[in-house]
């Protein structure tokens, strides 16, 4: 969410926060399952293949449907502004780099073949949020000639496949719902198990006994904070059932947790590996 918003009116504001929240949410998400890949590759050939797969139909389900309904909700009202125009044919061009990269990765015969792009797809899309985020989205909010908060609500009917995208008297307050950032979400931790406890499945199927070395980890330390639980929910989304990754946090993730259970109640247990100082090790395993 922006520090100080300028925009037209109150609800252009209000679309304008809430397509920043969108963003970190995808940037997260695509930074979390690339993270895992590039961890997976060299300790998990079979682990690796799934999140490879599950990369792929992220792009498909998200990220390239996301490129294609700004090109038609938001692209053509920028295109309008002189100030916007080449920046706006620069960013099409960018969506065709990303689309590019997304067959790449759909094509590879393997995931250690899929890496660099993946890395390569995850740099991109970063770079091309900034940005719509620094300069095509504040245009958009200033120009009093232009409503962003019916283009988003139009972009997001788009994304949902409703009749109604495109219609010019949509009502704003649909693009401020469709991307709610969520904030601080109230619920209960996954329960923090006993080192024997710490797979999901109670031990059966022998993924507790697997050897921390051969788990995909996650360390977003360096993560921006605006990025950091989105970079992990993506993480988690692709770890498989009966497995694990360990994440590397700079503190204790509590309020991390506990939006984990409510996003997917019961699915994790947690066993901390390592309590600070300067770095929390939790490994997160799956039912």
């Amino acid at each position: 969410m922006s520090v100080l918003t300028l925009a037209s009116d109150p609800q252009d504001a209000a679309a304008l926060e809430s397509a920043e929240a969108h963003h970190a949410r995808l940037a997260g998400e695509l930074a979390g399952r690339v993270q895992m890949l590039l961890t997976a590759v060299g300790r998990d050939p079979g682990a690796a293949e799934r999140i490879h797969a599950g990369l792929v139909a992220f792009c498909d389900r998200s990220l390239l449907p996301h490129a294609a309904a700004e090109e038609a909700a938001l692209y053509p009202a920028a295109h309008g502004l002189p100030e916007a125009r080449l920046l706006v044919e620069s960013l099409v061009g960018e969506h065709r780099c990303l689309a590019t990269l997304a067959d790449t990765l759909r094509a590879a015969p393997g995931p250690a073949d899929a890496a660099a792009d993946a890395r390569a797809l995850q740099v991109l899309f970063e770079e091309h949020v900034a940005k719509e985020n620094g300069l095509v989205l504040p245009l958009l909010a200033l120009a009093p000639e232009v409503s962003l908060a019916g283009l988003m609500t139009d972009m997001h009917r788009r994304l949902a496949g409703d009749p109604r995208a495109g219609s010019a008297g949509d009502d704003a307050r649909d693009a401020r719902d469709a991307g709610d950032a969520g904030g601080a979400a109230e619920g209960r931790a996954p329960r923090a198990g006993r080192p024997e406890e710490a797979g999901g499945c109670g031990g059966a199927c022998g993924c507790g006994d697997a050897p921390e070395a051969a788990e995909p980890e996650l360390d977003v330390r360096e993560v921006p904070h605006a990025l950091r639980h989105a970079t992990v929910f993506g993480a988690l989304d692709a770890v498989p059932a009966g497995t694990a990754m360990v994440l590397v946090a700079p503190h204790d993730p509590l309020p991390l947790l506990a939006q984990i259970e409510q996003r997917h109640p019961g699915a994790f247990s947690v066993e901390y590996l390592v309590r600070g100082p300067e770095a929390w090790r939790l490994r997160l395993s799956r039912h």
